[in-house]
Parts: C-alpha cells; sequence; structure tokens
C-alpha cells in the first residue's frame, strides 16, 4: 500500500501499514526535504535549518517509532531534541517554535482507534506543515522508492554520545508560555472543583500540573499509560465521555474537562453530565475575551462551525473568516492578521497570543478562568449563552456511500439540485468552500461534504429547533441514497 502523506501527515494501522520499515522511509523523506531548497523558514527568523524536534504520544510503541525517526534524522545530520516521555501535540509543537528549529516530528494517530498510529509534520512557526511541505515530503517518498534509496540510520546510542540526539522535557517552557495567557491569579482567587479526562491520551497530568498552588480540587481519570485507551476512541466527545460523567455523577466536581488523545482537542462536561461541544466553548472563549480582557481581532471558524460566532462577532464588529475544515486553515490566518481567536467543530482551538495549533489544556485551562471569573457554574453560562445567541442544536453523521465520490462531483450534484427550502425554511444562500452549504432564513444551516480518503459523505447540521436539525440531516440521508 502507498504512503500517502497528507495535509496532517500519515495515518495508518499498527503493524499493517504503520511498520518500523515504512516509518523509516518516511523520516528520510522528512529530512530529504528539510534539507531541500523547497523547505521553506522565511516566516519564522533565526531558525536552525539542521534543528528538529521530535515527540510522541501514549499509543503502543510510540516512544519505539519517535526513537527510529530520531535515528534517521541524525543520520542526516540533524541535531534531534527528543522528548523524554510523551507530551501533547501542542507542545511538541511549542517547542518547535521556542527552540527555532527548522520542523517537528509528532508521533500519534490523534483521536483515531488504537489500531492506528501516525505522523503529524510540524513547520517553525509552531503549527501543522505547509501544504508545500507535506507535499515534498511525499515526492522524497516515492522517488526514494523508485531509485531503491533506502533510509540513513545512526546507532541510538552513537547519536546520543555525538550530541545529535538529545533528550529534553517540552513541557516546563509550555506551561511557562500558558501562564503568559492564562489568569492564575483569578483562578486562585475562586478555585474549581473540577475533573479532568485525559482519555489515556498525552495531555494526561499537563492541566492538573499548570493549575498546581492556584487552589483547584482536581481529581483526574483515565490519566495512566493505557496504550489501548481502554477499548474506546480517544476523541471528546460525549458517547465517548462515560468515565467522565461517572466520575461528575459521583460527587467528584462541578464540571469536567476532556483532551483527546494528543490533546490538541477539547470537550467539555457540566455540573448536569451535559456535554458542552466545542462550538459552545468557543462562543463563550469569545466572549470572555471581547466582553472581560477587552481583546479584539478577527474571527476565524471553520465551514462546519456554529454560527453563533457570527452572531457574537457582528455584535463587536468583529470580522469573520470562514475556512474549508481543517485547522492548517485557520493557522493560515493567524500568521497573517491579527486573529483573536479560531476553532473548529472538532475541538480544536486557539486564540491570540498562542501558536497557530488547536491545543486542549490551554482552552481547558481557559475555560477554568470563565467560570472562576463568572462564579457560575458551567450550566448557567451555557444556558446564558444560548438565551442569548441561540437556541442552537448541532448533529453530525457520517452516510456510507457505494463508491467513493469526487468533491467536484458531489458539488456540481449539490449544486445543480438545491432546493428552495428545507423543512420549511427558505434557503437563503449556498456556499461551496467546502463541500456545499445551504444556509436557511432563520440563520440555521446543513453541510454535506464528501470524505477525501472513504466513501463517506459527511453531514452537518444547526438548527433553531431539533425537529428542524432532524429534518435537515433526513434531507443528507436522501442526497446519499439518491447519489447512484
Amino acid at each position: 500500500m502507498p504512503i500517502h502523506f497528507g495535509t496532517d501527515g500519515w495515518r495508518a494501522v499498527i503493524s499493517d501499514s504503520f511498520t518500523f520499515s515504512n516509518l523509516r522511509m518516511v523520516a528520510q523523506a522528512i529530512a530529504d526535504a528539510a534539507d531541500s531548497e523547497h523547505w521553506n523558514t522565511s516566516s519564522t527568523p533565526d531558525v536552525n535549518p539542521k534543528k528538529f524536534i521530535v515527540g510522541f504520544d501514549t499509543r503502543f510503541l510510540s516512544d519505539r517509532y519517535a526513537s527510529e525517526v530520531a535515528r534517521v534524522l541524525a543520520a542526516n545530520g540533524f541535531t534531534v531534541l527528543l522528548a523524554q516521555a510523551d507530551a501533547p501535540t501542542p507542545a511538541i509543537s511549542f517547542a518547535v517554535k521556542n527552540n527555532s528549529a527548522a520542523g517537528g516530528v509528532m508521533i500519534t494517530a490523534s483521536h483515531n482507534a488504537p489500531r492506528y498510529n501516525g505522523v503529524k509534520l510540524k513547520a517553525a512557526y509552531g503549527g501543522s506543515a505547509l501544504p508545500e511541505q507535506c507535499r515534498r515530503v511525499e515526492i522524497y517518498i516515492n522517488d526514494n522508492e523508485e531509485q531503491s534509496r533506502g533510509p540513513n540510520l545512526m546507532d541510538y546510542n552513537l547519536a546520543k554520545e555525538s550530541g545529535l540526539i538529545q533528550k529534553f522535557n517540552p513541557l516546563p517552557p509550555y506551561l511557562d508560555h500558558l501562564r503568559t495567557l492564562i489568569d492564575t491569579d483569578a483562578i486562585a482567587e475562586n478555585p474549581q472543583r473540577f475533573v479532568i479526562d485525559s482519555m489515556y491520551g498525552s495531555g494526561r497530568g499537563t492541566m492538573k500540573a499548570f493549575l498546581h498552588g492556584t487552589g483547584c480540587e482536581i481529581t483526574e481519570v483515565r490519566g495512566e499509560m493505557n496504550p489501548g485507551f481502554g477499548g474506546v476512541h480517544p476523541e471528546p466527545i460525549a458517547k465517548n465521555l462515560g468515565a467522565l460523567m461517572g466520575a461528575l455523577g459521583a460527587g467528584l466536581g462541578s464540571f469536567g474537562l476532556a483532551t483527546d488523545g494528543d490533546a490538541d482537542r477539547i470537550g467539555a462536561m457540566d455540573e448536569h453530565g451535559q456535554f458542552i461541544d466545542p462550538h459552545k466553548i468557543m462562543c463563550l472563549a469569545l466572549k470572555y475575551l471581547v466582553e472581560v480582557r477587552g481583546w479584539t481581532g478577527s474571527v476565524v471558524r471553520t465551514v462546519s462551525t456554529t454560527r453563533m460566532i457570527d452572531r457574537l462577532a457582528k455584535r463587536y464588529g468583529l470580522t469573520v473568516h470562514e475556512t474549508p475544515v481543517g485547522f492548517n486553515h485557520i493557522a493560515d490566518y493567524m500568521m497573517s492578521e491579527n486573529v483573536l481567536i479560531g476553532g473548529e467543530e472538532s475541538g480544536g482551538i486557539s486564540f491570540k497570543g498562542h501558536i497557530p495549533e488547536g491545543d486542549g489544556p490551554i482552552m481547558g485551562l481557559l475555560l477554568v478562568e470563565i467560570i472562576a471569573h463568572a462564579k457560575k457554574t458551567l450550566g448557567e453560562l451555557t444556558a446564558d449563552l444560548l438565551a442569548d445567541v441561540g437556541p442552537a442544536f448541532y448533529e453530525r453523521t457520517d452516510l456510507r456511500l457505494a463508491r467513493p465520490i469526487s468533491k467536484n462531483e458531489m458539488t456540481d450534484l449539490l449544486l445543480k439540485n438545491a432546493p428552495a427550502e428545507i423543512g420549511g425554511k427558505r434557503i437563503t444562500e449556498i456556499s461551496s468552500l467546502d463541500g456545499v452549504k445551504y444556509i436557511l432564513e432563520d440563520d440555521s444551516w446543513l453541510l454535506i461534504r464528501p470524505s477525501g480518503t472513504e466513501p463517506v459523505l459527511r453531514v452537518y447540521a444547526e438548527g433553531r429547533s431539533s425537529p428542524l436539525v432532524k429534518e435537515m440531516l433526513g434531507f443528507g440521508q436522501k442526497v446519499a441514497e439518491s447519489v447512484f
């Protein structure tokens, strides 16, 4: 099976395609790409072109895989700072920028099932690598294979003795940076009692360590090492957070925070065990940053993220940019203009002053600050938000297709057969930025977009009522059935 190095790197099943042999080939291609004239680091000054950061999560063999990547990079003349233990992806990304490295490699499959592992490639500015950098890696993978050129490989102990591989702890500088963005005094004035669910991922212990000394009483569940994630996908969505709900039900806290397998996503739960999705978290953060901190700037959200963001931004006089799905599109804006906050429905969110990368710990900590400052429960804050700029009911479903369909083909089909109304609500706007999005007269919307990697039609809907959301999802189902 050919290795496809996409925008967010490469993911595959462990011992199937994700093998030590294939990983070394990928690492060699990364070294070749980083050594080439096409590896653009001009946006980040004072970069050491021969320095790389390598980190890993808690998955099966992730530490071993990271060492292999370090050996290949060292054999190609790179000085490698290798994390001494599993760490959050945003901590590794920050380390790339903080150490003026040319790039970074994070061994993780993020929120995917336990049988997967993967490689995330990071650029010098502390976010996901540019699309052209990823394409260059893929070109070298193919070229090296065609020329039967194997990877360079250096003995690990020799690389350490020569200083080409250096173990380091990425967390202290990362936490110091977070202290410039999170108001620990506000938290200490009203310390909270809550639960953190790390979902056995590499975010374990991070928020708890940051809040040490603030007076917060924190219970962490699923914080031990478990490479199989307890048989649950490490994605912080409602159906996967039974452990968090149980802890709250047992009276261990008044709200809960959850991060995914590599801690670049956030989810939350209120005092009643109700899931607080990233849409609401991003809205609460936007309100707080503007109304309490007095910050300003543009707002960036993906096409699948709530339009409550738009209603708030309009009130504050802020520009909203809508992007295709993927945090790399948000990062583009964060590096080119004054962005106040940017995020996507999957839980990747970041804000002004931070790296252009989704970050679960910083958003969890900001939520703790928001609750402490407001002196209200998370449930009350969410109810106030919905009363203010809602109501907003959101659902997403993935529909299997008989065969893959290209985005262009599906887009043409949806545009040609666009209905005049859905659920009795007139369609006032149609966007084809990423898939096709029908926007209704009451600001409800339906997004239909095919997956780029499997025969799946992703259908997203946000409406002013639950029945309207069901009606829109039903329309998406009919589209899937009528495609072939």
